[in-house]
């Protein structure tokens, strides 16, 4: 048994030298890569674009609040009880200029009127019977003579100062009946202006004061949009001085709720002459007219709302003589990746002004230089470059 054991013992031995000596012989009988003397090159594959100097008109966007251009908060000049309101007068009616709205009891007012018209005639009777006194005394001075009274006993024999106090005894008759009849006028209440109803706080029964706010109208033959822009931008408008002049042309869009491609147009009207005091950012008003889309112009176009938040696009003066280049081609520090003789050059452009869109370049970049637009990998002044068209022209060489 013990034999048995030493010979399987032998035997596992040089099974495990063979395989040894195989597995050396494997490894070193492996064949080696043999590497070349030299690592070829190749240049980047980047897009390009042409760019030159032109005429540009540069558009600038901002955002801001639609405001009413007139709006008053309804108030009656009188007390008294509301007996009429007209169907109009009521949230999101449209009423003419004059058009009336509420009608307050005139009846205290009618009886004030003719109460204050008998007084006015009463007085005017005074006078008549103190004139005709006068004329009477002036025939008793005329024959008893007037050589031996002073001025002032003239006068009151003449009854000049009881004339007077009648004479303001009409004034003040006449003053009282028209304020009467100006308080009678104002129980109808009429449209300022034509207006959109936005608020009515009244009804038929209401009794009102004249302090109680009744409603809000807002005037619909315009709508300011309250925009605020870099104070650095203002040069670049066309803003207006006066009220008869019109500002650069403005396209006015709710990107949120309107259908694509819908715009109102409008156009800047004035710059308020102070700075927004949170964001120091000056404040621009652009004038929508026709609003709420009711001529036949305007039919169609989306109705702007008081409150609407909305984008505007604005259109600035003409820049000349420089390049517009895409603001997705600016890199960092505002550095601009320009092909040259095949390699790659970094240069930082002269940008005289930049908007949504473009940046417009008066130096620093010359008619026919290839802007680098797609993104590399190796950003350093000199690495070789190549485009798709350099490509092509290469493997037709090698093909002659």
């Amino acid at each position: 048994m013990k034999r048995k054991n030493i010979i399987t013992f032998f035997v596992c031995l040089i099974i495990l030298v063979i395989a040894a000596l195989a597995v050396y012989i494997i490894f070193s009988t492996e064949p080696t890569a043999q590497s070349e003397g030299a690592t070829k090159k190749t240049a980047m594959l980047v897009s390009v674009d042409t760019v030159y100097h032109g005429d540009f008109i540069p558009e600038f966007i901002a955002t801001g609040t639609v405001e009413a251009e007139e709006e008053v908060r309804l108030n009656s000049m009188v007390s008294g009880q509301v007996i009429e309101r007209k169907s109009n007068f009521a949230p999101g009616g449209l009423v003419q200029k004059g058009e009336i709205l509420l009608k307050i009891d005139p009846a205290d007012f009618q009886n004030q009127m003719e109460l204050r018209r008998s007084e006015l005639l009463q007085a005017q009777s005074d006078l008549e019977v103190e004139l005709g006194r006068q004329h009477i005394a002036e025939q008793d001075l005329a024959l008893v003579g007037e050589d031996s009274l002073s001025e002032n006993q003239r006068s009151l024999v003449l009854r000049k100062p009881q004339l007077a106090a009648v004479r303001a005894q009409v004034k003040f008759a006449e003053a009282s009946y028209d304020q009467a009849q100006l308080n009678l006028e104002r129980t109808v209440i009429t449209a300022p202006f034509d207006a959109q109803v936005l608020s009515q706080n009244v009804t038929v029964g209401s009794r009102v004061g004249v302090t109680d706010n009744l409603g809000r109208l807002v005037g619909v033959d315009h709508y300011w949009v309250n925009i605020t822009l870099p104070v650095d931008k203002l040069k670049r408008l066309s803003i207006p001085g006066n009220r008869n002049t019109r500002g650069a042309a403005v396209d006015i869009r709710n990107t949120s709720s309107w259908p694509e491609g819908e715009v109102r147009s409008g156009y800047l009207y004035r710059q308020v002459g102070a700075l927004d005091p949170r964001t120091r950012l000056a404040r621009v008003l652009i004038r929508i007219p026709d609003p709420l889309s009711q001529y036949q112009s305007h039919q169609g176009l989306p109705r702007l709302l008081i409150g609407e938040f909305v984008e505007a696009r604005i259109k600035g003066e003409t820049i000349k003589d420089v390049v517009r280049l895409d603001r997705d081609y600016l890199r960092n520090n505002q550095t601009v990746w320009v092909m040259e003789g095949g390699e790659l050059s970094i240069r930082k452009p002269a940008i005289i002004v930049m908007d949504a869109d473009y940046a417009y370049v008066y130096e620093g970049l010359d008619d026919g230089d290839l802007v680098v637009t797609s993104n590399i990998s190796t950003v350093t002044d000199g690495i070789p470059l190549r485009t798709e068209m350099d490509t092509i022209t290469n493997e037709n060489e090698s093909m002659q």
